[in-house]
């Protein structure tokens, strides 16, 4: 079987296509959920050197929750993409907002030292 196009990153832009969102069997009765990794790259858009972050997402479903492996394919796709932290956070935020609805969400993302300065983004209250 040939695998869709949508299955994978393209690795020049971000694919907020891949995102896909799975129906959440308990409407009303209220969850944490917490995603986290330590795998999360993008690259400098003014030295095209790669920055390593350790990214968390946490949000209350409404409706649906994200599919988990369509988002570690959505992830992947900033990895060529030029974007400075405060962008990337603020992107990643939009997607998941648009795509759950949820009624709390937070991203942040921890970046590790690069010119012996970390960097640390969220956006959203949790």
């Amino acid at each position: 079987m040939k695998p869709s196009i949508k299955q994978f990153p393209e690795f020049s832009k971000v694919s907020k296509q891949l995102l896909q969102a799975m129906p959440y069997q308990y409407i009303g009765s209220d969850i944490n959920v917490c995603i986290q990794t330590e795998e999360f790259t993008c690259l400098c858009p003014w030295t095209g050197l790669p920055d390593f972050a350790d990214l968390t997402i946490k949000y209350v479903p409404s409706k649906v929750v994200v599919e988990l492996k369509s988002l570690k394919m959505y992830l992947q796709s900033y990895r060529m993409v030029g974007m400075v932290h405060e962008s990337v956070v603020n992107s990643i935020m939009k997607d998941l907002k648009a795509l759950l609805k949820p009624k709390k969400i937070y991203v942040e993302l921890k970046f590790k030292i690069r010119g012996g300065i970390s960097t640390t983004v969220s956006a959203g209250k949790y």
